[in-house]
């Protein structure tokens, strides 16, 4: 059966994207954001997993607020990008892996969640950045991509326990799968930001650690939290956890924390990076 040999959490700001194609990753300002992904690199170097299944949440490439799916799973043989206005160069297509991708739609409907499907979507900064972070010079075109959005958006938002059951039933899919290949989950976006109105730049460096050691020790006290709390505490952006708690709820079981980064603030938002290890074979 196919197995979870780990799981990521990164930012997706697309000012790390411009940083990356202007070459600033060892200028003062971006030096120790970009520590941590040599050794990140390194493990996804020594581990070569088959695919990545990436949790993001689209900012209006494909879904406006006026298509607007709770959770959309990436059907499709490849992804296309596009300018999205922020000054991210448009990177070559990213592969995706079809087999996998219906596999984990019909485990989902069978257990009473019901996404949508797309057989032909564009990925934004919020799929792309992370993987160029990870897989720096377009070497993610030797890895196979399933993108998987969540809201994060438009209200009515998913509940941070949905999301985090939502990552549940995606891992259970994934270790029934009848494949001997090896998958590494990227839980992408957050912490603590807000980019607008009048609560615009806050940040809470005490919650987004709380929050990074609880995804460690146990996620579940995160579900406490309603996403009105969340942007209480961290601005109406800490509403992106749920990428994280949905790349937690895949890894069944206790983790180990190998690696962790948080640097706050790079362009008006907390950046928290961390990878976990599951204990269980």
């Amino acid at each position: 059966m196919a197995k979870i040999i780990g799981g990521i959490t990164t930012s997706h700001i697309p000012a790390i994207g411009v940083a990356m194609d202007k070459q600033l990753e060892e200028t003062p300002y971006f030096r120790d954001l970009f520590a941590i992904y040599p050794p990140i690199r390194e493990w996804l170097g020594e581990e070569k997993p088959d695919i990545a299944v990436l949790f993001y949440n689209d900012h209006g490439l494909e879904m406006w607020l006026d298509k607007k799916p709770t959770f959309a799973i990436g059907c499709a043989p490849e992804y296309q990008n596009a300018d999205e206005g922020w000054g991210i160069k448009p990177i070559p297509p990213v592969t995706g892996e079809t087999e996998l991708s219906w596999h984990i739609v019909n485990h989902l409907i069978e257990n009473d969640f019901d996404p949508t499907v797309c057989q032909d979507i564009k990925v934004d900064h919020g799929a792309t950045v992370p993987l160029t972070l990870l897989w720096p010079n377009f070497t993610y075109q030797g890895i196979k991509v399933i993108p998987i959005s969540i809201n994060c958006e438009r209200h009515p938002m998913p509940k941070p326990s949905r999301s985090y059951a939502f990552g549940q039933a995606i891992g259970d899919a994934i270790r029934c799968w009848d494949s001997e290949q090896k998958v590494v989950v990227l839980g992408t976006g957050g912490l603590s930001h807000q980019l607008d109105g009048p609560r615009a730049g806050i940040l809470n460096a005490d919650f987004d650690n709380w929050c990074m050691d609880k995804l460690v020790s146990n996620p579940e006290e995160i579900l406490q939290f309603s996403n009105v709390d969340l942007i209480e505490r961290g601005g109406a952006q800490m509403v992106e956890l749920a990428m994280w708690l949905a790349m937690r709820g895949c890894i069944k079981g206790e983790v180990e924390e190998k690696l962790r980064n948080y640097v706050s603030p790079i362009s008006n938002t907390a950046v928290g990076v961390q990878l976990l290890l599951p204990k269980e074979a």
